[in-house]
């Protein structure tokens, strides 16, 4: 399995990336509050995992920023793509920014406390890969809901598209969003092609995370039975045949 701590450095450059994305997409008077906000709890969200489990992606120090990195990198790739193919343009590059940005931000817990604390027991964290655990300090919600929170408790405006992109990132993976994504109805349908964009980008960077931690754990060459066990196994099903005739022909193989 490919190790995929991240050096100090590394979760350095990533958050100024990060920063950076804000500054150049996001308007007046948003960046201003984004920047306080992220400012504000740098220390915490810097060092996040984006899960708490090695089996899903991105469980370690520093994995939460460069998964929501990847994912604004994602989304500003697939957008081009679907432009390219006819999608209607009735959304703005900063909805679309802005909604990359925060698609995760309720895993950072609520003001003041972390959501994904470094796991105690220590069974689980060998037997099950659980580095971390849940805080259960902080009361339950969804992560899009709780993000949604954190926006509106620091006076973060997000617009209707923003909202619904967000809430439905994880796409039909989560079953709270059929009543978005599960319609049969036009008039009930995403009036834009936003949530789609967003719910790729962030499968395709869990894909790509996936595949950089444990892929290669699958893709070891497979070793070819040696002549002496190929002569064994001939040897032990030639003694099973009564047949002298079919002996004869499979012994001449």
């Amino acid at each position: 399995m490919t190790n995929m701590n991240l050096s100090a450095e590394q979760i350095q450059s990533n958050w100024e990336k990060l920063i950076g994305y804000i500054n150049t997409y996001i308007s007046d008077p948003r960046r201003e509050k984004l920047l306080d906000f992220y400012n504000k709890f740098e220390d915490r969200i810097i060092m996040m995992p984006a899960s708490h489990k090695k089996e899903y992606h991105n469980a370690f120090p520093g994995g939460y920023v460069d998964h929501v990195n990847r994912v604004i990198e994602a989304a500003l790739e697939i957008n081009k793509v679907w432009l390219m193919f006819g999608a209607k343009e009735n959304y703005t590059v900063e909805e679309l920014v802005f909604s990359a940005l925060n698609h995760d931000l309720g895993k950072m817990g609520d003001s003041e406390h972390e959501s994904y604390i470094p796991q105690t027991d220590q069974w689980r964290k060998d037997k099950l890969g659980e580095d971390y655990m849940h805080n259960k300090q902080i009361a339950f919600a969804s992560v899009p809901d709780r993000g949604l929170f954190l926006l509106q408790e620091h006076d973060i405006k997000y617009t209707f598209n923003e909202m619904v992109a967000i809430q439905t990132h994880d796409g039909l993976y989560d079953p709270a969003n059929e009543k978005y994504l599960k319609s049969y109805m036009p008039e009930t349908k995403p009036r834009t092609s936003l949530p789609f964009i967003v719910h790729q980008a962030d499968m395709m960077a869990a894909r790509v995370e996936f595949e950089k931690e444990w892929l290669d754990k699958f893709e070891q060459p497979q070793k070819s039975p040696s002549k002496k066990t190929n002569v064994n196994m001939k040897t032990k099903t030639l003694g099973s045949i009564k047949s002298e005739g079919l002996k004869n022909m499979l012994n001449s193989l």
